[in-house]
């Protein structure tokens, strides 16, 4: 089943600077071959569940290995099973209400 996950994965315990931790993140996600996001607070990632889970074990494994004694991740999941959803799929819908409403 293919998953929109919207992620964002905190080391704990490793001083209040986290951009190398996130950077080691971003580097799995990509590693994985997953349609992957970045943003602000967190990435979108895209892909076959099973692999979107894979990805974010290895995930917390490299942050783990890279001295975080833990790991917290807040994820939200999207699934439809009624049609292929992708993550510029749901922009682009928004993006067309957003040229409707100027247009008025």
């Amino acid at each position: 089943m293919k998953v929109i996950a919207d992620l964002s994965i905190v080391p704990l315990g490793v001083g209040v600077s986290l951009s190398r931790y996130v950077a080691a993140v971003e580097k799995v996600l990509r590693e994985s071959g997953l349609n992957a996001t970045l943003h602000a607070n967190g990435t979108n990632v895209e892909g076959e569940w099973d692999d979107v889970c894979a990805a974010l074990k290895r995930c917390h494994e490299v942050l783990h290995k890279m001295g975080a004694p833990r790991v917290s991740t807040n994820l939200r999941w999207s699934t439809r099973v009624d049609r292929d959803q992708t993550l510029d799929g749901k922009i682009a819908a928004v993006e067309k209400w957003l040229k409707q409403d100027e247009s008025s």
